[in-house]
């Protein structure tokens, strides 16, 4: 299992953690995601690629930067 970490723009309270991290975990081979508002990052352990998870927070209304 590998473990993937994305720097994130655009979340700024609890409700964008919760919605970051739930679209996240919809992803196919996605076993937890984790988002530090703090860091501005997400971090997802898993075995899936990396423009799946960038699509799922595109999707959620954020912005990928890394």
């Amino acid at each position: 299992m590998s473990q993937t970490i994305l720097k994130v723009e655009g979340m700024t309270c609890n409700h964008c953690k919760m919605r970051a991290e739930k679209a996240l975990v919809g992803v196919s081979g996605v076993e937890s995601a984790k988002v530090d508002l703090e860091a501005k990052e997400a971090v997802v352990t898993g075995d899936v690629e990396r423009s799946n998870l960038v699509k799922a927070i595109t999707e959620a209304g954020y912005t990928v930067v890394e």
